[in-house]
Protein backbone atom coordinates (compact mmCIF):
# COMPACT_ATOMS: atom_id res chain seq x y z
CA UNK A 1 0.00 0.00 0.00
CA UNK A 2 1.58 3.45 -0.94
CA UNK A 3 1.70 6.44 1.01
CA UNK A 4 -0.91 8.41 -0.22
CA UNK A 5 -3.20 5.64 -0.09
CA UNK A 6 -2.36 5.46 3.87
CA UNK A 7 -2.67 9.28 3.75
CA UNK A 8 -6.63 8.65 3.11
CA UNK A 9 -7.21 6.85 6.44
CA UNK A 10 -5.16 9.88 8.08
CA UNK A 11 -6.34 12.68 10.84
CA UNK A 12 -5.75 16.06 9.21
CA UNK A 13 -4.09 17.41 12.32
CA UNK A 14 -3.32 14.28 14.75
CA UNK A 15 -1.68 11.67 15.81
CA UNK A 16 -3.68 8.16 16.06
CA UNK A 17 -4.71 7.06 19.59
CA UNK A 18 -4.15 3.25 19.37
CA UNK A 19 -6.71 0.59 21.37
CA UNK A 20 -4.92 -1.21 23.95
CA UNK A 21 -3.06 -4.77 23.26
CA UNK A 22 -5.21 -6.22 26.01
CA UNK A 23 -7.61 -6.53 23.12
CA UNK A 24 -5.38 -9.04 21.16
CA UNK A 25 -4.82 -10.87 24.18
CA UNK A 26 -8.74 -10.78 25.05
CA UNK A 27 -9.32 -12.08 21.41
CA UNK A 28 -6.84 -14.62 21.41
CA UNK A 29 -8.20 -16.32 24.23
CA UNK A 30 -11.77 -16.21 23.22
CA UNK A 31 -10.49 -17.78 20.02
CA UNK A 32 -8.53 -20.90 22.15
CA UNK A 33 -11.95 -21.36 23.95
CA UNK A 34 -13.63 -21.41 21.35
CA UNK A 35 -11.25 -23.88 19.93
CA UNK A 36 -11.23 -26.26 22.98
CA UNK A 37 -15.45 -26.48 23.10
CA UNK A 38 -15.87 -27.19 18.81
CA UNK A 39 -12.37 -29.73 19.68
CA UNK A 40 -15.05 -31.40 22.48
CA UNK A 41 -17.70 -31.10 20.68
CA UNK A 42 -16.15 -33.29 17.36
CA UNK A 43 -14.88 -35.57 19.67
CA UNK A 44 -18.55 -35.98 20.88
CA UNK A 45 -19.43 -37.01 17.22
CA UNK A 46 -16.62 -39.07 16.22
CA UNK A 47 -17.72 -41.13 19.23
CA UNK A 48 -21.94 -41.10 18.40
CA UNK A 49 -21.30 -41.25 14.96
CA UNK A 50 -18.63 -43.35 14.39
CA UNK A 51 -16.91 -41.56 11.38
CA UNK A 52 -14.27 -42.48 9.12
CA UNK A 53 -11.08 -42.23 10.55
CA UNK A 54 -9.63 -40.24 7.46
CA UNK A 55 -12.10 -37.24 8.28
CA UNK A 56 -9.98 -36.50 11.11
CA UNK A 57 -6.44 -35.13 9.91
CA UNK A 58 -8.69 -33.40 7.08
CA UNK A 59 -10.45 -31.56 9.52
CA UNK A 60 -7.90 -30.80 12.25
CA UNK A 61 -6.29 -29.21 9.18
CA UNK A 62 -9.11 -27.10 7.98
CA UNK A 63 -9.63 -25.92 11.66
CA UNK A 64 -6.14 -25.38 12.55
CA UNK A 65 -5.54 -23.65 9.35
CA UNK A 66 -9.04 -21.02 10.19
CA UNK A 67 -7.44 -20.58 13.81
CA UNK A 68 -4.50 -19.70 12.52
CA UNK A 69 -5.31 -17.53 10.18
CA UNK A 70 -7.72 -15.76 12.39
CA UNK A 71 -5.15 -15.72 15.29
CA UNK A 72 -2.77 -13.80 12.70
CA UNK A 73 -6.02 -11.40 12.01
CA UNK A 74 -6.53 -10.82 15.67
CA UNK A 75 -3.30 -8.96 15.86
CA UNK A 76 -3.41 -7.71 12.15
CA UNK A 77 -7.02 -6.26 12.89
CA UNK A 78 -6.16 -4.63 16.19
CA UNK A 79 -3.34 -2.91 15.17
CA UNK A 80 -5.47 -0.69 13.03
CA UNK A 81 -8.16 0.22 15.40
CA UNK A 82 -7.63 3.99 16.36
CA UNK A 83 -8.68 6.95 17.14
CA UNK A 84 -7.93 11.05 16.90
CA UNK A 85 -9.61 14.00 19.16
CA UNK A 86 -9.75 16.96 17.48
CA UNK A 87 -10.61 20.04 17.91
CA UNK A 88 -14.19 19.64 16.39
CA UNK A 89 -14.57 15.83 15.23
CA UNK A 90 -13.15 12.35 16.28
CA UNK A 91 -11.81 10.05 14.12
CA UNK A 92 -12.08 6.63 14.18
CA UNK A 93 -10.29 4.23 11.90
CA UNK A 94 -10.25 0.47 12.00
CA UNK A 95 -9.90 -2.41 9.25
CA UNK A 96 -7.09 -4.48 7.96
CA UNK A 97 -8.30 -6.00 4.70
CA UNK A 98 -10.69 -3.31 4.48
CA UNK A 99 -10.35 -0.31 5.50
CA UNK A 100 -12.81 2.57 7.44
CA UNK A 101 -12.30 5.87 8.01
CA UNK A 102 -15.38 7.33 10.53
CA UNK A 103 -15.56 10.96 11.36
CA UNK A 104 -18.30 11.97 13.66
CA UNK A 105 -18.54 15.88 14.34
CA UNK A 106 -18.62 16.48 18.22
CA UNK A 107 -21.94 18.64 17.56
CA UNK A 108 -23.89 15.61 15.84
CA UNK A 109 -23.56 12.99 18.67
CA UNK A 110 -26.60 12.44 20.29
CA UNK A 111 -24.81 10.52 23.30
CA UNK A 112 -21.94 8.35 23.85
CA UNK A 113 -22.69 4.54 25.20
CA UNK A 114 -19.65 2.85 27.36
CA UNK A 115 -19.83 -1.16 27.57
CA UNK A 116 -17.90 -3.64 28.89
CA UNK A 117 -18.68 -7.38 29.17
CA UNK A 118 -17.40 -10.22 31.75
CA UNK A 119 -14.44 -10.80 29.37
CA UNK A 120 -13.41 -7.20 28.83
CA UNK A 121 -13.93 -6.68 32.16
CA UNK A 122 -11.64 -9.48 33.04
CA UNK A 123 -9.12 -8.18 31.07
CA UNK A 124 -9.51 -4.29 32.52
CA UNK A 125 -11.39 -2.91 29.02
CA UNK A 126 -14.25 -1.31 27.52
CA UNK A 127 -15.64 -0.39 24.35
CA UNK A 128 -17.58 2.80 23.46
CA UNK A 129 -20.20 3.80 21.01
CA UNK A 130 -21.02 7.16 20.09
CA UNK A 131 -24.22 7.36 18.69
CA UNK A 132 -25.56 10.27 16.34
CA UNK A 133 -28.53 10.98 14.15
CA UNK A 134 -27.45 9.59 10.90
CA UNK A 135 -27.10 5.91 11.52
CA UNK A 136 -23.33 6.00 9.03
CA UNK A 137 -21.43 8.53 11.40
CA UNK A 138 -22.34 6.28 14.18
CA UNK A 139 -18.85 4.55 15.52
CA UNK A 140 -16.95 2.69 18.03
CA UNK A 141 -13.58 1.58 19.56
CA UNK A 142 -13.23 -1.45 21.23
CA UNK A 143 -10.48 -2.71 23.27
CA UNK A 144 -10.07 0.88 25.57
CA UNK A 145 -8.71 0.62 28.90
CA UNK A 146 -11.67 1.50 31.27
CA UNK A 147 -9.34 4.73 32.59
CA UNK A 148 -9.06 5.94 29.10
CA UNK A 149 -12.93 4.78 28.18
CA UNK A 150 -13.93 6.97 31.20
CA UNK A 151 -11.65 9.49 30.06
CA UNK A 152 -12.98 9.51 26.71
CA UNK A 153 -16.48 9.33 27.26
CA UNK A 154 -15.97 12.72 29.35
CA UNK A 155 -14.22 14.03 27.18
CA UNK A 156 -16.78 13.46 23.71
CA UNK A 157 -19.68 14.70 26.12
CA UNK A 158 -18.53 17.84 27.10
CA UNK A 159 -17.54 18.39 23.61
CA UNK A 160 -20.74 17.77 22.04
CA UNK A 161 -22.31 19.92 24.37
CA UNK A 162 -20.09 22.96 24.18
CA UNK A 163 -21.01 22.13 20.10
CA UNK A 164 -24.51 21.79 20.93
CA UNK A 165 -24.51 24.84 22.98
CA UNK A 166 -22.89 26.83 20.58
CA UNK A 167 -25.69 26.10 17.43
Amino acid sequence: MSGSDDSLFAPPEAAWQRVSPALVRMRRTVLLSTLGVLALLLIGLEVVLDLPVWLWPVTAAVVLGLAGFTWWMIGRNARRWGYAELEDELYVTRGALFRRLVVVPYGRMQYVDVQAGPVERAYGLARIQLHTAAPGTSAHIPGLRAEEAARLRDRLTAAGEAQAAGL
